[in-house]
């Protein structure tokens, strides 16, 4: 038996059959069970931040990774700045995380620069609970 387009009668775009109009319904995940899932997320020695990874929220849309990173640079040596931006306008969404050499450069850095100003904006510093890697998404 085969298919021809001739056979079928033609609808206007953008209008749904009745069948399929009414049937709609939320798909569901097909994820497995918490019970059954891997338990990659636990706490483990390589999950745990080692204290010199910090959190910096109160962002102003301004600030760029250089300005952050001169910014930590005058309580210690900072290692990695990630300043974490909107993937189409590339504007930052107010929130980057810093990586500083040592634990006690971030213990610094919290007391001196937590609720500090910069570029006009008051800034929260604190650590980091668990480190992961960056995954770029939309929201």
């Amino acid at each position: 038996m085969s298919y021809s387009r001739e056979g079928r009668s033609a609808s206007p775009r953008g209008s749904v059959s009745p069948e399929r109009g009414r049937h709609r319904s939320r798909s569901r995940s097909r994820s497995l069970p918490r019970s059954r899932r891997s338990r990659s997320r636990s706490r483990s020695v390589d999950a745990a931040n080692p204290g010199n990874n910090l959190y910096v929220t109160g962002l102003s849309t301004r600030v760029t990774s250089s300005d952050l990173e001169k910014y930590f640079n005058k309580e210690g040596k900072v290692v990695e700045c990630h300043l974490v931006t909107d993937p189409r306008s590339r504007e930052s969404r107010g929130f980057a995380f810093v990586t500083m050499e040592t634990v006690e450069d971030a213990d610094r850095c919290i007391k001196y620069l937590n609720r500090s100003v910069l570029e006009g904006r008051l800034i929260t510093v604190e650590k980091v609970l668990y480190v992961c890697s960056f995954i770029e998404f939309t929201i």
